[in-house]
């Protein structure tokens, strides 16, 4: 198997992918939702959740949030605009979240971890205000949006010392597209190597400890992963590693794979749209048989 070192090309690559296919422009970006809300102020910027709501919202709806990607350096928000219309048009609230990325706002991926935290939290605390259970919301989001929303699901640190601590900020399900799961092998973590001296500075912290490979235990949410086996930005055998070990600690956890597909395959828009639906298909019958979804 080849070394997971997939980070510094996941920054610098599908930096530049996201940005050139979602835009840059102004930010926060104009999104045409039912509802824009302010989650969390912040030294940059006011970070902002677009919701989407269904035809019928009953109090009891699903939620589902999602993080865009771009390598915790750029990206954009309107990355989900078409998943979000998706869910709800399946009856569940559908919220994209902003955070703060380093082009913007100079911070590294532990802020991007926080503020992802933040967004769970404040999405459970307004639960009644949103009209869904606080018990049946998901994490979601691709590449490093997809690490966001696996971090809010494992990893326990790096929420904001400042919000209520009582309120979890751990989703109760999660879909995760071609997600950036381990950020290096952990015999690579004391190399002396170029690049992972720059992804300890990107990320903040030591990559094992923001990895959210290294914090599966028992009780992790349900999660289905979607990948790429092509995927050069984050190698799929990572996947595979995470789905073996959660298994392993006896949680749910549905792999696919998708055997030519490379890094983002599954955006709206991208190829001939196949791999948009066939994703948005199963992401539905995972939620429904996981019982989010009536």
């Amino acid at each position: 198997m080849k070394k997971l070192t997939f980070l510094t090309l996941f920054i610098i690559l599908f930096s530049i992918k996201s940005q050139a296919q979602f835009g840059g422009g102004n930010h926060p970006p104009e999104i045409d939702s039912d509802n824009i809300i302010t989650f969390k102020e912040t030294e940059t910027i006011d970070l902002k959740l677009w919701v989407f709501n269904p035809e019928i919202v009953t109090g009891d709806n699903s939620a589902i949030v999602f993080f865009f990607g771009g390598g915790w350096v750029g990206g954009s928000p309107r990355q989900f605009i078409e998943q979000a219309k998706f869910f709800s048009s399946k009856g569940m609230v559908s919220i994209i979240a902003d955070y703060r990325v380093f082009s913007r706002d100079s911070v590294r991926a532990i802020k991007c971890i926080s503020d992802a935290k933040s967004a769970i939290r404040w999405v459970r605390k307004n639960a009644k205000k949103l009209g869904i259970n606080e018990n049946r919301i998901v994490a979601s989001g691709g590449s490093a949006g997809g690490h966001l929303a696996a971090s809010t699901g494992t990893i326990p640190y790096y929420d904001e010392e400042n919000e209520n601590q009582s309120i979890s900020s751990k989703p109760n399900a999660m879909v995760l597209f071609n997600p950036g799961l381990i950020a290096y092998d952990f015999q690579d973590l004391n190399r002396d190597d170029e690049m992972i001296k720059r992804a300890r500075v990107r990320i903040g912290d030591d990559p094992k400890k923001a990895s959210p490979y290294y914090h599966v235990d028992n009780g992790i949410a349900p999660t289905i992963i979607f990948h790429g086996k092509s995927d050069k930005t984050v190698p799929y055998e990572s996947v595979v590693l995470y789905e073996k070990k959660m298994k392993e600690f006896g949680n749910i956890c549905e792999l696919h794979l998708y055997e030519d597909e490379e890094h983002g395959f599954f955006n709206y828009g991208r190829n001939s749209g196949i791999a948009f639906k066939d994703t948005m298909e199963k992401s539905y019958n995972f939620l429904k048989k996981i019982k989010f979804i009536k």
